[in-house]
C-alpha cells in the first residue's frame, strides 16, 4: 500500500477506494472498526455495516434513506452544532490538542473557484472562504 506522507504525518493510514477495499480496511485495521463517518454515499455505509461496525457508532452526511433503513445515524454535525460545541472546539485548536488544517483560502468573490477545488475531492483540509 502507497503510503501517504501527509496522511501518516496526522497518525492516518490510508486505505486505497476501489474493489477490495473492505479487505484492505480489515488489514489496515485487525482489531476491527469502532466507528465509521460516510461523507460519500450508500455504499460506504454498506461497507460500515459489512465491516461489523456497530449501527449506532456509522453517521452519514449523504445516505439519508439508507440510514432510516438501516438503523444508523444521519445527523452529520447538525448533533453537535451548539455554542458550547463550538467553545469547546475553538478551546482544544487554541490549545493546540488538535488542529485544523487549512488546504486553500479564497476571497468571498472568488467562491466558484473554491468550490471548484472542493470538488476535486482531494483537498488536505479545509477550504477557507475570507470576506
Amino acid at each position: 500500500m502507497r503510503r501517504d506522507p501527509w496522511l501518516s504525518s496526522i497518525g492516518v493510514t490510508p486505505v486505497a477506494y476501489g474493489d477490495g477495499v473492505a479487505e484492505r480496511v480489515r488489514a489496515a485495521a485487525p482489531g476491527g472498526v469502532d466507528a465509521f463517518i460516510d461523507t460519500f454515499g450508500e455504499q460506504y455505509v454498506r461497507l460500515a455495516i459489512d465491516l461489523g461496525v456497530a449501527r449506532d457508532r456509522i453517521d452519514t452526511i449523504t445516505a439519508f434513506e439508507l440510514a432510516k433503513q438501516a438503523g444508523v445515524k444521519a445527523e452529520g454535525s447538525a448533533a453537535a452544532a451548539s455554542s458550547e460545541v463550538l467553545a469547546e472546539l475553538a478551546d482544544l485548536v487554541s490549545s493546540g490538542r488538535i488542529t485544523v488544517p487549512i488546504a486553500a483560502t479564497y476571497p468571498l468573490d472568488q467562491v466558484r473557484a473554491a468550490y471548484a477545488e472542493l470538488e476535486k475531492r482531494h483537498t488536505r483540509g479545509k477550504i477557507v472562504l475570507i470576506p
